[in-house]
């Protein structure tokens, strides 16, 4: 068992925010890496449209990314993770992608202290997000889908004032000691 807490849901639940919020109060978080992903590629000069085209080469690259993150992770230390492994089979599934390998090998050690499920917002729209609302509430439901599936243990978030929302999840971070790996 890790120390690592997930902060996930669809596309526009405030994962973004909650992670930077948590940043703030100290608390170690990691980047959601299908944003960064897509802000490395458009440094190069490529549009998102181009840089989605391939979607199957865009997972991967996001997986790949997020791979090499949890593996660099220690499994002791309070993490907040801006979406994790199975966010990927969620994805993997939402596009009809067979998933890749190391994904699947990956998913059968992976592990997580609390997944926070956040619940959906009104579908905000800028330069990385394309989905519309019903893509939205189809991927939540696949994302909570994946995690139960899993055997993680969720919380779900309901939409709340900002600081009420981060209270809402710090107070149900447990903060024993994981159990030995």
């Amino acid at each position: 068992m890790t120390n690592w807490h997930v902060i996930t849901g669809g596309p526009s639940s405030g994962k973004t925010t909650m992670i930077r919020l948590l940043a703030q109060r100290g608390y170690h978080t990691t980047i959601e890496h299908a944003r960064h992903f897509i802000d490395t590629q458009r440094v190069t000069g490529r549009t998102v449209a181009e840089i989605r085209a391939n979607q199957r080469e865009f997972q991967r690259s996001v997986l790949m990314m997020q791979l090499r993150q949890e593996q660099a992770l220690d499994p002791n230390q309070l993490c907040f993770l801006d979406r994790a492994l199975p966010d990927s089979l969620a994805y993997y599934r939402y596009l009809g992608l067979e998933p890749e390998p190391e994904l699947l090998d990956a998913l059968k050690t992976a592990s997580y202290r609390k997944v926070f499920a956040l619940d959906l917002l009104p579908l905000a729209r800028d330069y990385a997000r394309t989905e519309d609302s019903l893509a939205q509430t189809r991927i939540h439901g696949l994302l909570l889908e994946v995690y139960e599936g899993l055997g993680c243990p969720v919380e779900r978030v309901p939409v709340l004032p900002v600081e009420e929302r981060l209270d809402y999840i710090l107070s149900r971070v447990d903060t024993e000691p994981a159990p030995a790996l």
